[in-house]
């Protein structure tokens, strides 16, 4: 037999992709068996209303993010010799973006039906956002391919965190308590990603704000600034008008589907961070090999997420009956229906890589905002007469007209919808679209 030869540039794609897999498999199963254990404590409504708050402050994270994730990996592949001048100017940036995120929520405070509790929630949790700028520090790693420095910082904020909470259960804590514990997450990651760049890569007080990079950055990110916004709006406005509209029992309901759905999330997350890289130089060496390996993803996502989908939708009573007790029974019809929006979040993930390689955010922009209004109509509609499973409903046919209705209609932009179609039909069916 011939000798099977591995090339370096796999053996480290695949290595890091292991370490990012591996953390998340085990976050998932951790922070749902502590997830679980916290809503069959605080039950549907308190455990609604901490969902509410969280998905609030969710609606302006984009303002403290500024769009700049992928942008940052993207710059930081191709001139890593820039990485102090780079980080610090991001840094900075998430700073101010966390400042404009508060004074968003400080002005739409006022315009909703929150009790003192309900706002003091919101307030805690929305202050864990500041430390979250140093998460730059694994874009670094997602660039270089090292992510499992980061994978360290992640699993220390998972182990406090999980016996933290255990603890409060155990005390009978009050549900302000399991606030704070966001805020302690935060800072907890924030130093292991500190430590653990001054121990393996550099130093922090080298970090540079540069002006002329900071317009270069956000030249770039704004339309993704925008996008980050309306995604926020049409994965996060549902709990807020369920609240509205319902009440918080009913997001209780809710929220416990959503964290099975979205615990799934991690797998398209991990894959794509992982192998991004390896795309944006496989389009240096030729086109060809960049839409091959574009089409090989696209393929894993959408299949991946189908064979997560398909027994859920089967499953799901038996599910939650298992896993949150009878008093969540009503979350399973929702979570047979949201369980569906994993595929065009699979598929979507890897659509805005290919987006942001290509300089395209502008049609991430329109597709999602239309998406969002979608979002927002149907849940006006539906939520009165199906209640929370016409929330499920809305969100499932908003992600459809976002990722695949809307790109039809720019000629740039039907290459994503070609390469969705390729993955499900066969491919000497298909024409160019």
């Amino acid at each position: 037999m011939n000798k099977i030869n591995i090339s370096p540039g796999f053996k480290r794609y695949f290595a890091n992709t292991s370490w990012l897999m591996g953390e998340r498999v085990l976050r998932m199963v951790v922070a749902l068996f502590v997830s679980v254990y916290v809503a069959r404590y605080l039950g549907p409504e308190r455990f609604g209303l901490l969902s509410y708050a969280m998905s609030f402050v969710g609606l302006f994270m984009a303002l403290s993010t500024l769009g700049l994730d992928g942008i940052m990996v993207r710059e930081l592949v191709k001139t890593p010799e820039r990485r102090d001048e780079l980080l610090g100017t991001a840094f900075w940036l998430k700073a101010g973006g966390a400042i404009l995120m508060w004074a968003g929520i400080a002005a739409a405070i006022p315009f909703t039906h929150n009790d003192t509790q309900t706002n003091i929630l919101i307030i805690i949790i929305a202050f864990a956002v500041i430390f979250q700028a140093f998460n730059i520090i694994d874009f670094n790693y997602q660039a270089e391919v090292k992510s499992k420095f980061v994978v360290y910082a992640h699993l220390v904020q998972l182990v406090v965190s999980s016996i933290i909470k255990l603890v409060f259960i155990w005390l009978s804590a009050p549900l302000v308590w399991f606030a704070w514990v966001f805020l302690l997450d935060a800072v907890v990651l924030a130093i292991g990603l500190i430590a653990m760049y001054l121990k393996k890569t550099g130093k922090v007080w080298y970090w540079k704000w540069r002006w002329q990079t900071a317009r270069v950055l956000l030249k770039d990110s704004w339309p993704l600034i925008l996008s980050g916004m309306v995604i926020s709006i049409y994965m996060k406005i549902d709990q807020v008008m369920i609240k509205e509209m319902l009440g918080a029992e009913q997001v209780g309901h809710y929220a416990a589907a959503v964290r099975l759905s979205e615990a799934w999330y991690f797998v398209p997350m991990a894959i794509t961070s992982s192998v991004f890289p390896a795309i944006i130089n496989a389009k240096k060496q030729s086109e060809e090999l960049y839409y091959q390996r574009l089409q090989k993803l696209y393929d894993l996502m959408v299949w991946l997420a189908v064979a997560i989908a398909l027994p859920t939708t089967f499953l799901a009573p038996w599910v939650i009956r298992v896993l949150y007790g009878d008093a969540f029974l009503p979350a399973a019809g929702v979570l047979s229906i949201h369980i569906w929006v994993a595929v065009f979040i699979f598929y979507g993930l890897v659509k805005g890589k290919w987006e942001i390689n290509e300089n395209q955010q502008r049609y991430s922009l329109i597709c999602t905002a239309l998406g969002a209004l979608v979002n927002i109509v149907l849940n006006y509609k539906l939520i009165p007469i199906y209640q929370c499973i016409g929330a499920a409903y809305a969100t499932l046919l908003a992600q459809f007209v976002s990722g695949v209705v809307v790109p039809l209609l720019f000629k740039k932009n039907r290459v994503a919808v070609q390469f969705l179609l390729r993955s499900i039909l066969p491919v000497h069916l298909m024409r160019d679209v």
